[in-house]
């Protein structure tokens, strides 16, 4: 056991990107221990990783073999650096081929489900655990031999050194996925890695998230005047919430209500922010405008456009009659500052937040949710008191039901898909299930077909279901929703919703195709 270290983002842990698809997995699993964590490129020398004060370090997986030229390298010079090192899959070959051990190219991996069997207990695969366990393997090249000096506590059949550490050095290695559900004492491995060889405190709590954000938006806006766009989503939301929290009335908020989001969440945004949480709204009621703009328009990509352009000019009208504003809000989340720094992290779907705004717009920016997860902004709106529906509200699209409506957009199809919409939420909420899925909801599609009701012939559209479940949004599969539960909302929908005589449920997982339809 090592001595505690102060846990906060000024001793973070730095999980090393080698290009794995879990990466930012591992980074919210260690948040979950709570411990601060941070995704870092594999590219930064061990001096640049030792000026960041880290309480540990974790090499993530990679898609690539240790073997192949142009493989990710890590600077020797972070296993010297005194600090608690663990590797995971492609990481665990690195510390093992660095430190003298060996990688074969055994022409055999290991995919899926495999059996870890301890052979001698130590800090990470300790004692308490089963002396035979699943774990989730993902690798070809197989770790024949641990490096001088260190123990094998575990072994597979098909790699026979999958766990082994020196205690001394406080280095570890796992060729299994320790991050991922497949594992069942995962968890408890990384929590001991954290705990009992970094030495971290589990003081990574949503309420020391707020009461650290607060005293930096303070020191960062001081007496001056902040705006934010507020679009009615969760990021915007808690992001505003959590100024308001800081600087109180020298926040405005500004709300365009474009006539495009799902059916009452206008009116319980201004509800929410005005009237509950005491903020200073200009509620910009744009939903005409929109329509004329959108008006003949089918092609998806000038939809969004037209739909981004105009969101932009009419917070411009709104934003200057704030003369004195210095500062712009924005819900900027964690995985977007990955994205841009991190060139070996997957990509992900760019967020909306306010529609895209100017470079020349002449604001410092104010990013309050820049080190947090989504599942982390949430809990923090909570913990400030924001009711459910604005804080379990699901993504959704910049362009609101404009990319919802495939063809033209027009008043009265917006008021159809607003009808069936709610159908499909008010549902899947009744059957406990609005939290297992990412996002439910309906599709208005631009065609017509043939049905029967009250024995007369009918020439309607069809309503198009789509419910997921994922944990990012990067991947995403079709959520398997009760026969029953897809019955009365075909049902409701058809008997309630003027004009739709067929619906259809979506069974296409992301790839092949994306979440949204358009």
């Amino acid at each position: 056991m090592v001595t505690a270290a102060q846990q906060a983002p000024d001793r973070p842990v730095l999980v090393v990107d080698f290009g794995a698809q879990y990466a930012q997995l591992i980074a919210r699993r260690v948040r979950e221990a709570h411990v601060y964590s941070e995704i870092v490129p594999h590219t930064l020398t061990a001096a640049e990783l030792a000026a960041r004060h880290p309480a540990g370090i974790i090499l993530s997986g990679g898609p690539k073999s240790v073997h192949v030229d142009g493989a990710p390298r890590l600077d020797p010079g972070v296993y010297d650096l005194g600090v608690g090192v663990l590797g995971i899959c492609y990481g665990a070959q690195l510390v093992a081929r660095d430190l003298g051990g060996e990688v074969a190219r055994t022409g055999r991996g290991e995919y899926g489900r495999a059996e870890l069997t301890v052979n001698e207990p130590g800090v990470i695969v300790d004692a308490a655990m089963p002396g035979t366990q699943p774990v989730w393997m993902s690798h070809f090249d197989t770790i024949t031999a641990a490096p001088p000096g260190f123990t094998v506590t575990g072994g597979t059949p098909g790699c026979p050194a999958a766990a082994f550490e020196d205690r001394d050095r406080r280095i570890a290695a796992l060729q299994f996925h320790p991050e991922v559900a497949h594992t069942p004492h995962g968890q408890a491995m990384l929590e001991h890695f954290l705990f009992d060889v970094c030495g971290c405190e589990p003081t990574w709590t949503m309420a020391s998230v707020i009461e650290r954000s607060v005293a930096a938006i303070r020191a960062q806006v001081g007496t001056e005047r902040a705006i934010c766009a507020l679009s009615g989503g969760v990021d915007s939301a808690v992001a505003a919430a959590l100024v308001h929290e800081a600087i109180g009335p020298q926040l405005t908020c500004v709300f365009v209500d474009t006539g495009l989001m799902r059916r009452d969440e206008g009116e319980q945004v201004v509800e929410t922010f005005r009237r509950h949480q005491g903020i200073e709204l200009i509620h910009v009621r744009a939903a005409d405008r929109y329509f004329e703009r959108l008006s003949g328009v089918t092609d998806p990509e000038d939809k969004r456009k037209i739909i981004g352009e105009l969101f932009i000019r009419i917070f411009e009208e709104a934003a200057g009659g704030i003369t004195d504003a210095r500062f712009l809000v924005q819900g900027t989340l964690y995985p977007d500052v990955i994205e841009s720094g991190t060139r070996d992290a997957a990509r992900i779907k760019s967020h909306h937040n306010v529609g895209g705004l100017p470079e020349d717009m002449e604001f410092e920016l104010v990013e309050p949710l820049r080190s947090l997860f989504k599942d982390e902004v949430r809990a923090v709106g909570e913990e400030l008191g924001l009711p459910a529906e604005i804080v379990w509200r699901q993504p959704f699209p910049g362009p609101g039901l404009g990319v919802r409506i495939i063809g033209e957009v027009t008043p009265d199809r917006v008021a159809t898909l607003q009808h069936a919409d709610a159908i499909v939420r008010e549902e899947i909420a009744g059957a406990g299930l609005e939290r297992e899925v990412w996002q439910a909801f309906a599709v208005l599609a631009d065609l017509r077909s043939v049905g029967v009701m009250g024995d007369e012939r009918t020439y309607g559209h069809p309503i198009i279901v789509r419910a997921v479940t994922s944990e990012d949004a990067m991947t995403a599969d079709w959520a398997r929703l009760p026969y029953d539960l897809l019955e009365r909302i075909s049902s409701r929908i058809i008997g309630e919703v003027p004009g739709i005589n067929r619906v259809v449920y979506d069974i296409t997982s992301k790839p092949p195709g994306t979440i949204e339809w358009e």
